[in-house]
C-alpha cells in the first residue's frame, strides 16, 4: 500500500486535484493525535485517517470545498458534546489543517484556428498547461501549435472523455462557429472546470444559446458562460484578442476585478 507521501509525488506528477488534512494538536482524548493525516481525492476517495466517524466525515467535507476554492483551512474541533453540535463524546479537542493540493493551472483551447493558436502562445508563456482540442486533425498538431502540453483531434461532444478537466481548468472555445459550439458544450458544461469562455459577437452567442436550449441544457448551466469572451480593449488581431481572453482567464482565477488601476 502506498505512503501518503507516496500518493502526493503522484498526483503531483499527473496534475489531479486533492487536499492533505493534518492533525496539528490534539489535547484530552481523541481518536487519533498530531502529524495524523488523510489525504482525499477529487472523487471523494481518502488514504489514511484522522480519527473516523463524525470527525473524519467533516474534515473529508472541508477538503473538498478545499478543493474547489483553493483556501486551506485551520478547524478546531472539541469532542465533548454531541447534543451541541460536536463531531464526539471523546471529551478532548482536536485542530486541523486542510490544505488544497492544486496543480499548474490548465487552459483547455477548443478550436485551433488563428486566435486559439495566438492564445495557447501567450498562455503557455504565463505557466499554464496548455491542452488543444480540435475536431479537425490537421490543425490540432505541433506543427500549427507549437509546445502545448496535449493535443486532442477528438469530435467536439467527446472532449470531456479525452481531457482530464478539473477546478484548476480554465476553458476557452475559438471555435469556428455557433454549431460547433452548441456540439461541444453541453459535456463541458457538466464538468468542473473554473471557466468557460466563448468568442464571438452577441449574436453569435445568442444562436448557440439556442441550440443548447433544444439540446436540454439548463439556463442555469448556460449562465456559466463568458461570452463575448473576454476584456473589453478593442482587440481586432489575433494576438490582441488573445490578450483579453488571457485578462478574463487571470481575473477570474485571481479574484480581480477588470478596471483601471489608476482613476
Amino acid at each position: 500500500m502506498k505512503t501518503i507521501f507516496q500518493a502526493l509525488a503522484e498526483i503531483e506528477e499527473t496534475n489531479q486535484v486533492a487536499a492533505l488534512a493534518t492533525i496539528v494538536r490534539s489535547q484530552g482524548s481523541t481518536p487519533r493525535h498530531g502529524t495524523s493525516k488523510m489525504l482525499v481525492y477529487a472523487d471523494g476517495g481518502i488514504l489514511g485517517t484522522v480519527g473516523g466517524g463524525g470527525l473524519e466525515g467533516r474534515i473529508h467535507t472541508e477538503a473538498l470545498e478545499a478543493m474547489q476554492d483553493g483556501k486551506a483551512r485551520f478547524l478546531t474541533y472539541n469532542m465533548s458534546d454531541p447534543a451541541k453540535g460536536d463531531p464526539g463524546i471523546c471529551g478532548g479537542t482536536v485542530e486541523v489543517y486542510v490544505e488544497p493540493i492544486l496543480p499548474k493551472p490548465t487552459l483547455l483551447i477548443v478550436g485551433a484556428g488563428h486566435v486559439g493558436k495566438a492564445t495557447a502562445h501567450l498562455a503557455k508563456w504565463l505557466n499554464f498547461r496548455v491542452v488543444i482540442a480540435e475536431d479537425r486533425v490537421e490543425f490540432c498538431t505541433p506543427e500549427n501549435i507549437p509546445n502545448a502540453d496535449e493535443y486532442h483531434p477528438v469530435p467536439m461532444d467527446e472532449i470531456a472523455r479525452h481531457v482530464e478537466i478539473n477546478a484548476q481548468t480554465y476553458i476557452v472555445l475559438t471555435t469556428r462557429g455557433a454549431d460547433v459550439d452548441g456540439i461541444a458544450l453541453p459535456d463541458l458544461l457538466d464538468s468542473p472546470a473554473a471557466y468557460i469562455g466563448v468568442i464571438g459577437s452577441k449574436r453569435r452567442w445568442l444562436t448557440a444559446t439556442k441550440l443548447l436550449q433544444e439540446r436540454g441544457v439548463t439556463e442555469e448551466k448556460i449562465a456559466q458562460v463568458h461570452s463575448p469572451i473576454g476584456l473589453e480593449i478593442q482587440a481586432e488581431t489575433p494576438e490582441e484578442i488573445a490578450v483579453s481572453i488571457m485578462a478574463e482567464v487571470l481575473m477570474i482565477r485571481d479574484g480581480g476585478t477588470g478596471k483601471k488601476m489608476s482613476k
